[in-house]
């Protein structure tokens, strides 16, 4: 989990002191959400919100951007949103909702996850596959995982 601390770090939450107290540490780092990973050589990558882009299945701590970017280098992908969903054997299963190019053949599960395991350790390929025609966007023009979860997957929501 990232933690910053300095004199460019808001103090506090306008008239919240529990939302305060829950987001600082005792000494003063702010919690920023967001999960990093330091290589060999001392260089951080983000790996995403802990509320959304971790997915924890079977033990192992996944992020949903590595995925993402290891199946956007894939032709037939355009987009692909990777998220979480509720699984009593596993805790979460990895799921994804793809928006495939244009005049691409159609994707399926099986030959997509064999094709990823040349990219990545099995637990982390895609169990759920959802294609769509787009990929439902805020005002802002980002995704909101946890809505994706409710349009696709409203009982795991």
């Amino acid at each position: 989990m990232i933690e910053v601390k300095g004199d460019n770090v808001f103090l506090e939450y306008w008239r919240r002191p529990e939302a305060t107290a829950k987001e600082f540490t005792a000494d003063g780092w702010f919690k920023t959400g967001d999960v990093a990973k330091r290589d060999s050589n001392g260089a951080y990558y983000i790996q995403g919100r802990a509320s959304v882009d971790l997915i924890k299945s079977g033990g192992y701590k996944i992020s949903a951007l590595e995925v993402e970017r290891k199946m956007l280098a894939l032709e037939e992908i355009q987009e692909v949103v990777v998220v979480g969903l509720a699984d009593e054997e596993w805790g979460q299963r990895v799921a994804a909702v793809v928006k495939q190019r244009d005049g691409t053949p159609a994707l399926e599960l099986s030959p997509l996850r064999t094709r990823l395991k040349e990219e990545m350790a099995p637990y982390k390929i895609p169990t759920v596959l959802k294609l769509v025609d787009s990929i439902e966007r805020n005002a802002m023009g980002k995704v909101n995982k946890k809505d994706i979860i409710k349009t696709y997957w409203p009982d795991k929501a």
